[in-house]
């Protein structure tokens, strides 16, 4: 086996003399005996490279720009402390998120807090926090704020559905007409909200927002976001008498899971999204706002790894062998939720030749608990430490206690240095909060 060319694992993946693997200076294999499995570990210099990147390339397409995280990818405190170290801002979804914004000392004023159904508890904690930009994505919502803010303005942006199907799987396509999110274009739900930002002195209306999904790999489909949401920019300026400041045109952008995956980069990200906003401000004699990208996945995704342990071994001759891990979908629910495709090594047994394709499989009470269906590797046996390759963004996020197991242990490595960034659950803390 060699390491994949196509960012598929973190940038300073290697194999060493021993035909390990190692991460950010750490060998997986000498980790996992500290530290038993499963593990999610993260490198931090492709996290911090990633950020860099975004930065450098939407800076470089469009000056007057800013780049947020998107928490919900994964969102600890170590994460936001090297954000802040990095100048993103963050896009938080829950009162969870700006907790622990807040608990890691990250400026409240560069968070953006979305979401659908935001709770009145969590606009009052967001208010009361500080946080500085609410993505306002409906009339309810525009109204329940409306009613909480009495002593000083807020930010708003609107969020706006375009109407852009980037073809991926439905349920993390966001953009199109019929979606649970944002304003529809020309709506009377958007005119009212207008008229009532208008008339409301603690409405500081800052901009508009939208995002059209997921994992996208064609960046004509962030184009057409980009120019729909461009003469938004001129019907706000000239219709509404509202200056646009601010175009927050979200995230999206696709990673490398398989070996032949060939995503774009965040510099044609940052082109397709540049070139119809500035084309069309210059056209209209509009001052041209901050455009803001919102990578989550991007940034953490091909940063991370999980590393399991093989347990038992079953083959059925004639049709597949499954190969089962101590773990599965509490910890990596994504090829159950939305048929996401993994690519697998082994930690141990990097210098061996691929001999086998085989089925690995969770340890959980469910048949449907495959974490790769068809998976090239050396001969696999008991004990071997497995590795599935770009785990770090909505592993973690979305991980679980089910069957009662506790939740992995995450690592941090850097310069041939590990760090525990959140601790491995024990059978205590399933019950710490049972009465």
């Amino acid at each position: 086996m060699e390491i994949p060319k196509n960012r598929l694992l973190p940038d300073t993946a290697e194999i060493n003399s021993l035909g390990h693997l190692e991460i950010g200076g750490v060998d997986t294999v000498e980790l996992v005996k500290k530290y038993g499995t499963p593990i999610y570990l993260y490198d931090e210099m492709t996290l911090r490279n990633r950020m860099r990147e975004f930065l450098s390339s939407l800076k470089e397409a469009y000056p007057k720009s800013k780049v947020l995280y998107a928490g919900k990818a994964f969102l600890i405190k170590k994460i936001t402390r090297i954000l802040a170290e990095e100048g993103l801002g963050l896009d938080v979804v829950s009162g969870g998120e700006i907790f622990i914004a807040k608990e890691s000392n990250f400026p409240m004023e560069n968070v953006y807090f979305h979401g659908n159904n935001k709770t009145i508890e969590e606009l009052k904690f967001a208010l009361e926090v500080g946080v500085g930009n609410i993505v306002v994505d409906n009339l309810d919502e525009l109204r329940l704020l409306t009613s909480l803010v009495k002593r000083r303005p807020v930010n708003i942006l609107l969020r706006l559905t375009p109407g852009v199907d980037p073809h991926t799987h439905s349920y993390i396509s966001t953009g199109k007409v019929d979606s649970k999110f944002g304003f529809q274009l020309n709506s009377k739900d958007l005119k009212t909200a207008i008229e009532l930002i208008k008339t409301d002195a603690f409405l500081n209306f800052k901009g508009l927002h939208c995002h059209i999904g997921s994992q996208i790999f064609d960046t004509k489909f962030f184009r057409m976001a980009a120019e729909i949401m461009a003469e938004q920019i001129v019907i706000f300026t000239k219709e509404w008498d509202l200056s646009v400041e601010e175009l927050d045109l979200g995230g999206g952008l696709g990673i490398a899971y398989k070996p032949d995956d060939d995503p774009p980069t965040p510099k044609e990200m940052a082109v397709s999204v540049a070139d119809p906003i500035g084309e069309v401000c210059s056209r209209e004699g509009i001052k041209h706002p901050t455009i803001i990208l919102e990578p989550g996945r991007y940034i953490v995704g091909n940063a991370g790894i999980t590393l399991y342990t093989v347990g038992t071994i079953k083959e059925i001759p004639g049709i597949r062998k499954y190969v089962s891990v101590d773990g599965g979908m509490a910890d990596n629910p994504r090829p159950m939720l939305y048929q996401a495709e993994y690519t697998a090594f082994l930690a141990n047994k990097m210098n061996k030749p691929k001999a086998e394709t085989v089925t690995i499989a969770g340890r959980f009470c469910e048949s449907g608990d495959i974490l790769i269906d068809k998976a090239s590797l050396p001969k696999v046996e008991n004990g071997d430490i497995l590795v599935i390759s770009a785990t770090g963004a909505y592993n973690y996020s979305m991980s679980s206690n089910y069957n009662m197991c506790p939740r992995p242990i995450v690592i941090g490595v850097n310069n041939g240095k590990e760090e525990v960034w959140v601790e491995r659950e024990k059978y205590i803390d399933l019950v710490r909060l049972q009465r």
